[in-house]
Formats: structure tokens, C-alpha cells, sequence
């Protein structure tokens, strides 16, 4: 082989190689069901492998799904995340999924993006304003509005956003591909860190008065998700 055909094939093997590292990796196996008994010996995935012999239906099972969240106070929205943790069966499956409820005029699920997935999303009722921003140097905005059985991607590790601009609640449910995704709200990310950001920081990165960005550090920041949130 040519040394010039030898690095072109290398280049693609690595190539190859980013793209199968960037996601949850394929399983070796029918199923590995989470479990937190180390003894079972084998760990898949950041999870032991609960014994075959020991599955039942159940592991693969969520009820619930259809239940309407109370939405924060603060936002007006809340997401039921299912990862994981929530469906043990989903271990080595790439998967997990949400549940968005949104308030009438303005429920938001605020600016996030998920370091490990891409999401489709899906509107079940109500109407939406939906879009995600591209990364640096462009930022471009790729948004519509969104009605009951309509479908929008949010590609990976985009920030992107939902917000209910209709007169009714909306509901949406969405898939993605991670059994973890991880979420990274960015307003909480950046003025609720603990301990916080030297304001400095926040004062230049983002062109705001410095007692402005102390203010915003003092305000407390909900999480969509959190349940201790929702009163």
C-alpha cells in the first residue's frame, strides 16, 4: 500500500472512530438492565447488568407518562425527563425521553442544550415558538411556531428553546439519543454556578453592569426539571 493511500485510510479510521465515541455505544448483547448490585460482575456502560434470569417486564416499564406536571412559577414549565435512572431496561439502548408542560401565554422551557444528544420533538397540544441557535462564529436562528402533531429537531449539543405562545397549556414529548443526555440549562449554568463566577467574568463575556450581574447571581435559578421547584 502507498504511503499516501496508508494515511488516507488512517484519516478515516479515526475519522470513524470520533463518530462512534460521540454516543452511547451499541450493546454486545440483547439487553443489559441496569442495576446497582456490583455483584452481578458485569458493567456495561456506566451500569452493572442486573442477571438475566432476574428481568422481568417491568425493568423495560414507565407509567405515568400522560399525567400533566405542575409547571414552576417561575417559568411555567416543567419537563419529566425519563433516562436511565428512571427505565433501567434503557441502559445500552441510546435512548431516553421528556415530557414538556407549558402555561398558557409564556410557559418557557428556558435556553439548554444536552451535551450528549440530539432531540426531536414533538408538539402534542398547544402551539409552540421553537428553534435552536448554531454555534460560533454564525448564531444563526432556526425557529417556527409549532402546533398539535407538529415535529422539530434540535440537533446535538445545540442550545435551543420552547416557548408557549398560544392562549391554552401545551404539552410536547420528545426523544433522545442518549440513555444519559445531561441537561445544561445556560441561564442557571452561568449566573446560579456555586460558588459563583467572579462577576468580572460575567461583567465583560456578556457587556452588563456589573451590579446588574451580582443582582442576577442572587436570584434563584429553577431548575425545569427539579420537583423541590414546583410550588
Amino acid at each position: 500500500m502507498k504511503v499516501s493511500n496508508f494515511l488516507v485510510a488512517l484519516a478515516f479510521l479515526a475519522l470513524a472512530s470520533s463518530f462512534a465515541i460521540a454516543y452511547d455505544p451499541s450493546p454486545l448483547q440483547d439487553f443489559c438492565v441496569a442495576t446497582d448490585d456490583a455483584s452481578s460482575g458485569v458493567f456495561v456502560n456506566g451500569k452493572f447488568c442486573k442477571d438475566p434470569d432476574h428481568v422481568t417486564a417491568d425493568d423495560f416499564f414507565y407509567s405515568g407518562l400522560n399525567i400533566a406536571s405542575e409547571t414552576s412559577k417561575q417559568l411555567g414549565a416543567r419537563t419529566n425527563l425519563l433516562t436511565v435512572d428512571s427505565i433501567s431496561g434503557l441502559n445500552t439502548n441510546g435512548l431516553s425521553i421528556v415530557r414538556i408542560d407549558y402555561e398558557a401565554n409564556g410557559g418557557l422551557n428556558p435556553p439548554h442544550h444536552y451535551p450528549r444528544a440530539s432531540e426531536i420533538l414533538t408538539v402534542l397540544e398547544g402551539t409552540l415558538y421553537a428553534g435552536f441557535i448554531t454555534s460560533n462564529s454564525d448564531h444563526r436562528v432556526f425557529a417556527k411556531v409549532l402546533k398539535a402533531g407538529d415535529v422539530f429537531v434540535f440537533p446535538f449539543g445545540l442550545i435551543h428553546f420552547q416557548l408557549n405562545v398560544g392562549k391554552n397549556p401545551a404539552v410536547a414529548i420528545a426523544a433522545l439519543n442518549s440513555q444519559n443526555p445531561g441537561v445544561v440549562t445556560t441561564a442557571n449554568t452561568v449566573f446560579g454556578a456555586s460558588p459563583s463566577i467572579n462577576p468580572n467574568v460575567l461583567t465583560r463575556a456578556f457587556h452588563l453592569d456589573k451590579d446588574l450581574v451580582t443582582k442576577l447571581q442572587r436570584q434563584e435559578w429553577v431548575n425545569p426539571s427539579d420537583l423541590n421547584s414546583y410550588s
